[in-house]
This record gives C-alpha cells, structure tokens and sequence, in this order.
C-alpha cells in the first residue's frame, strides 16, 4: 500500500494553506484611513519566491505569478519532511 492510499480516508479533511504576500508596518492612523477601494502599495513583485505553508508549518516555496490581474502561486518545491 502507498503512503497516499495509507491516507486516502483523510482526503476530504479541510486544511489551511498560507502563503504570505509581504508584511508591512502601518500607523494606526494608516490603517484608520483605509476604505473599501483602498491599496497598500507591497514590494514583492511577481517572480520572487515565497513560502508555503500548511497548517502553520513549513511545506515548500512557490513563485509569486501574475493572472491576468490576480496574484497566485506557482508551487516550486516541497519539503522532504512537513
């Protein structure tokens, strides 16, 4: 039996998966302000690699790409041992 039929019957268990744009300080007064429409200007651009994680721990990296106009992840690698 392969490990994915071992757990085959965990399949449809719902888990978080993150992944993290950027990280930004802002002033109380900066958040205040933000509105629906508003924008906050990050430094990560698409191509830059970025880290996976799930269920709080550390599965692999991705590269950030560009979809039309939405953001996503290209899964580049996992690691050996979650």
């Amino acid at each position: 039996m392969t490990a994915f039929e071992e757990i085959a019957h965990l399949s449809n268990v719902p888990i978080d998966v993150e992944v993290e744009l950027d990280r930004r300080p802002m002033t109380v007064r900066d958040i205040l302000a933000l509105e629906c429409g508003s924008v906050i200007k990050m430094v990560r651009s698409a191509g830059e690699n970025i880290d996976l994680l799930i269920g709080g721990t550390m599965a692999g990296s991705g590269e950030i790409v560009l979809i039309e106009e939405n953001f996503g992840v290209r899964i580049t690698d996992f690691v050996e041992e979650v």
